[in-house]
């Protein structure tokens, strides 16, 4: 399980290697994004709080990277936050996510990134529910829901 800890270690020391990596042309992201998921992912945007359509929803299945379909999350660990964003407790695997210290906006944050395509997803902050403590805040513009259901057909 990770904890605060890793996540500055890995800020400070370097993220995990990834399974594989997905690289792209800016173009070919235009083309296969929306203009919404476009902004958020490749530019560090944010979708306005309680906005995003993943935000409520406690469906089960696994949350992919919209942009490269990486298994990120699972349902088993989203919580309500009422920060306003879906939020997860652990990714699906320790190199999922990419951590990358934050200063934009005048503050000093940790932010999350697919770490097969570097989509930027949200950011993670040390105050979510026991055991881990963490709470990732992603995007839901950055995440397409893969319900059991179709996950189990898919096998």
């Amino acid at each position: 399980m990770l904890t605060w800890k890793n996540v500055i270690h890995f800020t400070v020391k370097g993220n995990l290697e990834p399974d594989f990596k997905v690289e792209k042309s800016d173009i070919e992201w235009k083309q296969l994004l929306t203009p919404e998921q476009y902004r958020i992912t490749r530019k560090k945007g944010t979708e306005p709080a309680h906005s995003g359509a993943l935000c409520s929803p406690f469906t089960n299945g696994q949350y992919n990277c919209v942009c490269c379909n990486t298994p990120l999350f699972n349902s088993s660990i989203k919580f309500k936050s009422n920060s306003g964003w879906p939020s997860f407790t652990q990714p699906i695997k320790e190199n999922a996510i990419k951590y990358i210290k934050d200063t934009s906006f005048g503050m000093i944050r940790v932010e999350v990134l697919c770490n097969t395509c570097n989509a930027h997803l949200g950011h993670i902050f040390p105050d979510g529910p026991e055991p881990s403590g963490l709470r990732y805040c992603i995007n839901s513009e950055a995440l397409q829901l893969q319900k059991e259901k179709e996950k189990n057909n898919d096998e």
